[in-house]
């Protein structure tokens, strides 16, 4: 299979051209080639999509086509129809990475596609973090064009929290990194929350396939759901180190100063009542279309692997520091 992966230099799209060039394929990767190396065996095409006719060192090698595209443009509406206008017509296959940030309703668990989602807006724009409906609305839009142009040879996928090797979000990877320092670990009381993840590899090979087998339609690109509680004490016993897990209700949390999620002080998997259903979807659908789900010990062991390099002790993105955790733990009794 001839695959033209758009990106190739980070984290998921880096994933998807290693494992394609693992299964025999060749790859051609289009990126500007400032973020990383593609994988051994992959062909880099610079191009800057930013940049008018940024893709034109891409059409000049497109020939008669490829079998399969990859596209994980992130938050860009002229990205995707720019790709589209150049290489829809010659694609077998395409595949769009959405994310389940699309959706309008992030309360209710169970969701699958199919669900209401947020009204398109076809425009440019960076910054998910900043307004997470803008970034769910662009990428709303993008997934409507890819359909309208390849129809029965689009396949959408909506990724949650994606994990494993190379994840440098922290989202994940704080937990097998503060497990592995040991001791008391501050963790939320949160029996009935719910919480799922995919490891990157597996998001990685179940797009691969959907090109070779001509995969279609929208699935959301997640891991079965299950208790936060048990989630946490399965990648305590996969890290192996000797802790205590000290749960902390929801409000004395708050009341601590730790917020949910993400950034600054943060318990990362942790969701407001507002967003219990954010990672809480339906994976019945995917599952049954092929994707499959590694061990949570393999994506422990890769995300941990991942920490170290980084550093254990580095300015995190999400998580708390070892001295914010101490006077968090202090307020207990």
């Amino acid at each position: 299979m001839r695959l033209l992966v758009l990106g190739g230099t980070v984290f998921l799209s880096r994933a998807v051209a290693a494992t394609a060039i693992t299964r025999g394929h060749q790859v051609t990767c289009a990126a500007r080639g400032m973020s990383g190396a593609v994988p051994d065996g992959a062909t880099l095409v610079p191009v800057d999509r930013d940049a008018p006719d940024g893709l034109a060192a891409l059409a000049e090698v497109a020939g008669d086509g490829f079998d399969a595209v990859v596209d994980v443009s992130t938050i860009s509406y002229p990205w995707v129809a720019d790709a589209l206008a150049l290489l829809a017509g010659k694609a077998g296959h395409w595949t769009f990475v959405s994310t389940c940030n699309v959706y309008a309703d992030h309360e209710t668990p169970g969701l699958r596609p199919g669900a209401r989602l947020l009204p398109p807006l076809a425009e440019g724009g960076r910054g998910p973090e900043a307004d997470p409906d803008r970034y769910g609305s662009i990428k709303v839009a993008c997934e409507n064009a890819v359909r309208d142009e390849l129809g029965d040879r689009a396949f959408v996928v909506r990724p949650g929290l994606i994990t494993g090797p190379a994840d440098a979000s922290d989202r994940f990877g704080y937990w097998p990194a503060r497990f592995a320092r040991g001791g008391r670990v501050v963790v939320p009381a949160a029996p009935d929350l719910l919480t799922q993840h995919i490891d990157v590899r597996d998001l990685a090979t179940w797009i691969v396939a959907a090109g070779e087998t001509g995969l279609s339609g929208t699935y959301d690109g997640i891991g079965p759901a299950e208790p936060l509680p048990d989630l946490l004490r399965d990648i305590a016993a996969a890290v192996g180190t000797d802790v205590e897990l000290v749960p902390m209700a929801p409000d004395a949390l708050v009341a601590a100063g730790v917020n949910y999620w993400a950034g600054p002080k943060s318990l990362p998997l942790w969701l407001p009542p507002t967003h219990v259903g954010m990672a809480a979807h339906d994976a019945t659908p995917s599952l049954a279309a092929g994707l499959r789900i590694r061990p949570l010990a393999e994506t422990v062991a890769g995300a941990l692997e991942t920490e170290r390099l980084l550093g254990l002790d580095r300015e995190r993105k999400a998580g708390m520091s070892a001295a914010e955790e101490a006077a968090v733990l202090a307020t207990t009794h």
